[in-house]
């Protein structure tokens, strides 16, 4: 899928003095730059996590409520936070494709790299996995082709987005950039329709456990319940640490790199703070709590389809497709900076 710039290695009496034989080896195996500016970087840092908007998320609310998953979203988005800035600054320092395993392999050492590397791989490789049964449910919602959640509609995923990958990474970006913009606006025009729609007392409508440990309205579950929706929360963040992944493709990676990952986090607690909220006051947290596309749900007050929810089941497609195609991007980059490092 890397689409490399590698040239034949001359004799060993043509290394430049003072080039290292590691050194001259990395070299001939770059990436293409010039391929990403600071939009298409931001886009895609955007796209990695957009899918997170549209369906996951609101499991949280069956093990924590309103309040205990608003408390994990906020946790993670400090976490996030803090990890994207000092990305920003690390990404400036060392554009290569490694992203996070290239920087612990300075640190660390080959063997904590390539732990490193390991795990973000592993990472990558079970998102797009965990996305494809979100894709699953939005198709069999709107009833296309008579198509339900199973395993043609997640190889379809898996063939034709690596194939847009193989064509190239600068047609690949640009693709991100277009759908990502669409499942934003459908994130925007969402929100406008779940606020027409808002009560208040429906974010904490879940009954509380009284047998929790500080159990409340807000709390159903007790304390304990913020632990438990940690892995919920983190879908409104989960990916955006891969935009230096694309740090060689990038046209100045020491400014564009960190402008983008600034830009892409700003507008990704933005969606997240008006999703979350939007899409709980709609309908009541215990409506799309367990829910595979909580966004339609969220719209669809007495279970009938209406132009809104339509229009936000196809545009929800469009968001996980996204995120979907983005990590397949994320995790050849991985696999190409750790196969390149021997």
């Amino acid at each position: 899928m890397a689409q490399g710039t590698e040239t034949p290695a001359g004799p060993p009496g043509d290394a430049s003095p003072g080039v290292s034989g590691t050194d001259a080896y990395l070299h001939r195996r770059t990436l293409r730059r010039g391929s990403a500016g600071w939009l298409l970087l931001t886009g895609l840092g955007v796209a990695y996590v957009v899918s997170g908007d549209f369906s996951g998320w609101n499991i949280g609310l069956s093990k924590g409520g309103f309040g205990g998953l608003a408390a994990a979203m906020v946790l993670m988005g400090v976490m996030y936070a803090c990890l994207v800035f000092a990305l920003a600054e690390l990404s400036a320092i060392l554009p290569t494709a490694g992203g996070g395993y290239g920087f612990a392999r300075r640190a660390l050492g080959t063997w904590g790299g390539f732990l490193t590397g390991t795990a973000i791989l592993i990472e990558y490789i079970l998102a797009p996995a965990a996305i494809s049964l979100f894709i699953g449910d939005y198709v069999e919602s709107l009833g296309l082709f008579g198509l339900t959640s199973g395993w043609p509609v997640y190889l379809a995923c898996f063939a034709i987005f690596i194939g847009i990958h193989l064509w190239g990474v600068g047609e690949a970006l640009r693709f991100s950039l277009v759908v990502t913009a669409i499942a934003v606006a459908a994130l925007l025009i969402f929100a406008v329709g779940a606020f027409t729609e808002f009560d208040a007392s429906r974010l904490n409508d879940i009954p509380a456990d009284t047998s929790a440990f500080g159990s409340s309205s807000w709390l159903p579950f007790g304390l304990l319940g913020i632990w438990a929706a940690f892995p919920f929360g983190m879908w409104f963040f989960l990916g955006v640490e891969g935009v230096p992944l694309a740090a060689e493709e990038a046209k100045d990676p020491v400014r564009s790199m960190p402008k983008a990952l600034a830009i892409s986090l700003v507008v990704l607690v933005f969606l997240a703070v008006i999703t979350f909220i939007s899409a709980t006051g709609a309908q009541g947290a215990d409506a799309i709590k367990e829910a595979g596309n909580p966004l339609v749900v969220a719209l669809q007050g007495d279970g009938e389809p209406t132009a809104l929810s339509r229009f936000v089941n196809y545009a929800g497609l469009a968001g996980l497709v996204a995120s979907f195609f983005s990590l397949i991007f994320a995790g050849s980059r991985q696999l190409f900076a750790l196969s390149r490092a021997g």
